[in-house]
């Protein structure tokens, strides 16, 4: 009987260690300014053609219970790279596969990101952040991304979301679909 209920024990444990490592943060700070949280960035679209890369990753963040998404988009080419901006009327629109929309919007800052050019090829990093409103989450929480589409200053841009996605570039498997269900809770 010692030996039934030890292993329950250890299997319970087990299973909450397990569940606990889905929250992976960059930053995680409490102090006396206040509270920032941050996941990890997550491989969310990746597109290699030729000479050129182009990959999106996404990392929530709860600053003093402020919800928002970052997105980064990093191009890498041998050849020329277009500068993509965002700027207060750029947004993020994420369908869902029950059909809803969801909307993000961009605070009223412009950035362009930054070119870094190395001897073998030429990078474009841009970050933006995106808002929630509070009616969002439920949704969000509960079905499964279909689609994004990124306004962005100039441009509108369309991603088809992949239920799983392996790098060509790190060649790990990601699973862009689940996203926010996975990861809405770590910043709540």
């Amino acid at each position: 009987m010692k030996k039934l209920i030890l292993s329950l024990l250890f299997l319970v444990l087990a299973l909450n260690t397990v569940a606990q490592t889905d929250c992976e943060y960059s930053s995680n700070v409490t102090d006396s300014l206040g509270t920032y949280k941050s996941t990890k960035e997550y491989l969310m679209h990746e597109r290699v053609f030729g000479n050129s890369k182009t990959s999106i990753y996404f990392s929530l963040i709860n600053a003093d219970g402020l919800l928002s998404l970052n997105v980064q988009l990093i191009s890498k080419s041998t050849d020329f790279i277009a500068a993509r901006c965002f700027d207060k009327n750029s947004k993020i629109y994420i369908q869902l596969t029950n059909g809803k929309i969801i909307t993000l919007i961009a605070p009223e800052t412009e950035t362009c990101g930054n070119a870094v050019m190395n001897e073998k090829e030429n990078i474009r990093v841009l970050n933006g952040y995106f808002l929630f409103s509070k009616n969002n989450f439920d949704e969000l929480k509960n079905a499964t991304i279909s689609f994004i589409r990124i306004k962005f200053s100039g441009e509108t841009i369309d991603y088809i979301t992949k239920s799983a996605l392996t790098s060509e570039i790190d060649k790990n498997t990601y699973f862009p679909e689940n996203y926010f269900i996975k990861y809405l809770k770590c910043v709540q």
